[in-house]
């Protein structure tokens, strides 16, 4: 298990949401940057050296809109802290950073400490092409990437047909400039941020975790970008 704890939540994401909960937000507010950022980010490094195939992928076809995803970050980076000159970055914890274009999603997942999900239109819904995903609740990457939207929330109960209609159209929907964003609250037994399988806490949990979701449209390419920024507290830290 491993620890690491945010001081407490953001105050819009104490209360309740219904799926799919969605709110516009800031044009650049889809990463952002909080007191957790050097440990999460250190294990973030760690999982991609030692678990690299487990949370990173991207498709061939996926390659481009991943580069995009990685200059669109770091346009907006250095109001969070970062300096970015032509070839690396520094980060808010003092890291260095090499950026490597040829492989984008790599150097995402050492630099912001959101999961970035790509999903492409591909016939009548969006597939997941491309992804770094270091802290999963309770889902592999594996099981999830090249597949579509309806597959993807198998078997989250509440995603029914009905839901499954409206996420589409919020994905089809999303302007560029304009993204979007949600939350979840889950209780939790075991703190730690990767978690591809949820173990059985029996419905109790000392912990809450709450994850911050934005639906971005990239300019050029038209995917969509899902971003996560997860949060876990103590629970009698929250209301």
């Amino acid at each position: 298990m491993v620890l690491i704890l945010q001081n407490d939540i953001p105050e819009a994401q104490k209360g309740t949401s219904k799926l799919p909960g969605i709110a516009p937000c800031a044009p650049t507010d889809w990463l952002r940057v909080d007191e957790a950022y050097a440990a999460q980010m250190a294990y973030r490094t760690q999982l991609l050296s030692e678990r690299r195939d487990a949370v990173l992928y991207c498709a061939e076809d996926a390659v481009a809109a991943a580069q995009e995803v990685l200059e669109e970050a770091l346009a907006v980076v250095p109001v969070l802290g970062f300096k970015v000159r032509s070839g690396a970055v520094t980060c808010p914890d003092g890291r260095e950073i090499v950026i490597d274009r040829d492989q984008p999603l790599l150097t995402l997942g050492h630099l912001v400490q959101e999961d970035i999900c790509i999903l492409q239109k591909h016939g009548d819904q969006h597939v997941l092409t491309a992804a770094v995903l270091c802290f999963p609740a309770n889902w592999r990457l594996s099981k999830k990437a090249g597949r579509p939207l309806t597959d993807i929330h198998i078997p989250v109960p509440e995603y029914d047909d009905n839901i499954a209609r409206r996420v589409q159209r919020l994905f089809d929907g999303v302007q560029v400039g304009r993204p979007l964003w949600r939350f979840n609250k889950l209780i939790y037994a075991d703190p730690d941020l990767h978690q591809p399988r949820k173990k059985d806490d029996g419905g109790v949990g000392d912990y809450i975790r709450t994850e911050r979701q934005c639906v971005v449209r990239m300019p050029q390419t038209g995917a969509v970008v899902f971003s996560i920024h997860t949060y876990v507290v103590r629970a009698d830290q929250t209301i």
